[in-house]
């Protein structure tokens, strides 16, 4: 029986290369970092709510409980962060001049205006905050609203009050407010459907966004309406007479 040699040593060009060391993870800069909690933090909130422990927060996005607290002392310091950096730093500039735009036809304006916020403004995330925060504390709920009553409330009932003829510069009436309730709850409830209930918004166009059709369709409601419901407002003009002059007494010279 043949006595069988031991292998010879692989020479070193043949030798399997081992597994390469893992890079080492890079040290993140403090504003790296402090953007991770942050983003980290919506998200968190987003899925789980204003009431979730900032343990599971730090878990979730993979640092120490007590590297959160070093950049966010408090939890409503992260809150009051991920309010700026959801809804006020995704306000729009450009949906003010829009409103404000003097040229353009109301109706295509107010159009242009929610087709952009439906669809890019009210993020997931924007609407299942907004939703927690009323069902918590009313913290970014309060301010949020606030918000709306400064930069686009007026904006709106000034452009309905333009629509029907109105130069009124009153403060809004309860029924006025309560109209355009109406159609900006609608808009609000068209991201309900998609990012509470899960549901599609049904379109022609497309299921995942709102065409413009749809938002033109409740604008054009809404301004219908106001004009009919507030059509006593209007200056009444002098009634004419046959010949098309006016019934007013004329002054004797």
């Amino acid at each position: 029986m043949p006595i069988l040699k031991n292998p010879e040593p692989s020479k070193p060009g043949r030798r399997k290369a081992e597994a390469a060391p893992a890079p080492a993870r890079r040290r993140l800069s403090v504003s790296e970092r402090e953007r991770q909690i942050v983003d980290g933090a919506i998200q968190f909130f987003a899925e789980n709510g204003l009431g979730g422990q900032l343990r599971d927060l730090a878990k979730s996005i993979g640092v120490t409980h007590a590297l959160l607290y070093h950049y966010f002392p408090t939890k409503q310091a992260l809150i009051d962060r991920v309010y700026v950096e959801v809804f006020e730093g995704r306000w729009r500039d450009s949906w003010e001049q829009v409103l404000d735009d003097p040229r353009m036809d109301i109706e295509d304006k107010l159009t242009a205006f929610y087709t952009d916020y439906v669809n890019n403004g009210l993020s997931r995330e924007f609407v299942r905050i907004l939703m927690f925060s009323g069902l918590m504390d009313h913290t970014i709920t309060d301010r949020f609203f606030a918000m709306l009553r400064d930069r686009l409330f007026p904006r709106l009932i000034r452009e309905t009050r333009r629509f029907r003829g109105s130069t009124s510069r009153a403060r809004p009436s309860e029924r006025e407010l309560e109209l355009l309730m109406g159609l900006h709850g609608g808009m609000y409830y068209i991201a309900i459907r998609r990012w509470i209930y899960g549901q599609d918004v049904h379109s022609e166009a497309m299921h995942e966004t709102c065409d413009e059709a749809l938002v033109r369709d409740r604008v054009r409601s809404y301004l219908t309406s106001s004009r009919e419901l507030f059509a006593d407002e209007r200056p009444a003009r002098a009634p004419r007479t046959a010949t098309g002059s006016s019934s007013r007494k004329r002054t004797k010279a």
